[in-house]
């Protein structure tokens, strides 16, 4: 089940969104140069990813940030700014874009240091924007739990696209970092922590915008969807008799 879009138009243009896609899409053409150099990567990776042992003996901390703007290919890019044009932009709207920047960006340290917490000692490099976009799904969860996502189910060579609610599109992604984080070793490959971490991150920090917003009375005024979403069409056609000549 892959999210590919939504139906939720935001009022105003998302540049906050489209500035951190720009910028992550720019750093990785920088350093893509680096990838066919073993040495330079390595290189490219201890100076600038997130690696949780040099972070938790005091050094690197510079990389709790620059680890967030990072990736290590093109479907990890592609698969991270596809999650965060989707759900981004209505969470920019609702908050504004300094405030929605600002919170970006401490979900991304947060995610950072819960990764770290979780596996100390590893020498592992941890790099991508999963973290932060974790905690704008997290937020996204919270203050649209009934918007509207199309997902891509694929059955091994059959697919088919659906609507799904976004409470059970990203509860579902949630309970799977929870799961195996639990049962895998942090740092073997996904930083299923950093993800759990800032999806917990995002949905705290936007509890006061949504307390503020009337809490449960603003799913009500909302239906629990973007304010400006287009009005859901019926689940419902009755059949029309006929009539024939």
């Amino acid at each position: 089940m892959f999210p590919i879009r939504d139906h939720n138009p935001s009022r105003r243009p998302a540049h906050v969104t489209r500035l951190l896609i720009a910028v992550n899409v720019g750093v990785f053409l920088l350093t893509w140069p680096a990838f066919a150099d073993d040495r330079g990567l390595l290189q490219l990776w201890v100076d600038w990813a997130l690696i949780p042992a040099a972070v938790s003996q005091g050094y690197q901390w510079h990389s709790v940030l620059s680890s967030m703007f990072l990736h290590a290919g093109v479907m990890h890019l592609g698969g991270n700014m596809l999650f965060l044009w989707i759900f981004g932009d209505n969470l920019e709207d609702e908050m504004g874009r300094l405030r929605y920047l600002a919170f970006y960006l401490a979900c991304g340290v947060i995610s950072g240091l819960a990764h770290v917490l979780a596996d100390p000692s590893s020498t592992v490099p941890t790099v991508g924007a999963s973290g932060a976009i974790a905690g704008v799904m997290g937020g996204y969860l919270l203050m649209f739990p009934r918007a509207r996502i199309d997902v891509l189910l694929i059955f091994v060579i059959f697919f088919k696209v659906i609507q799904v609610r976004a409470w059970a599109v990203l509860g579902i992604w949630f309970a799977i970092q929870l799961v195996l984080g639990t049962r895998g070793a942090p740092g073997a490959g996904v930083a299923y922590w950093a993800h759990a971490g800032g999806f917990v991150a995002g949905a705290i920090l936007c509890l006061p915008l949504w307390l503020r917003r009337g809490g449960p009375r603003f799913w009500r005024l909302t239906g629990g969807r973007p304010p400006h979403a287009p009005a859901l069409a019926p689940t419902h056609v009755p059949r029309v008799a006929r009539r024939r000549p």
